[in-house]
């Protein structure tokens, strides 16, 4: 599992659409970010608490890029962006791991088919620095909410 110092993935992440190739490797190469992961995309944690606690958090803008993964496509990532943070002015990116490669190569993957008729990823929240992990917040139960919420991973 996913911990401090490790680099992050060089895996294809997808954004707006299909074509819309992010690799967080690069993208988190130098300063700092935040990369919050979630279980789906339009839930109801998701959606009403989780991410917009980062969405309206006064110190967000310190936190360098901050990407919201779930494994779900680029299309309904783009939407739930659209959902939460319309005129995208909180500068958060929503990115689709549709097959759920970047969520696996850190260990991140819990058995959520019965729920919601795929593997999905943990809740968390990792803090990064000029590539590697500075802090992992994972949930404890895999969909709580507590450790990942930006109260506590922004202070």
């Amino acid at each position: 599992m996913v911990k401090v110092g490790d680099s992050i993935p060089s895996v294809e992440l997808t954004e707006g659409n299909p074509g819309g190739k992010v690799n967080l490797a690069t993208e988190l190469a130098s300063g700092p970010g935040v990369i919050i992961g979630v279980p789906a995309a339009f839930s109801p944690t998701c959606s009403d608490n989780h991410i917009p606690g980062y969405v309206a958090h006064p110190k967000l803008k310190d936190a360098g890029k901050v990407f919201v993964i779930s494994v779900n496509d680029a299309f309904v990532m783009n939407a739930w962006g659209k959902s939460l943070d319309a005129d995208k002015s909180s500068g958060i990116r929503f990115l689709g791991d549709a097959d759920g490669s970047f969520t696996r190569a850190w260990d991140l993957e819990f058995p959520a088919a019965p729920m919601l008729g795929t593997n999905r990823s943990k809740r968390y929240a990792i803090t990064t620095k000029d590539g590697k992990v500075e802090k992992v917040s994972i949930e404890p139960d895999n969909i709580g909410h507590d450790v990942s919420s930006a109260e506590k991973v922004l202070g």
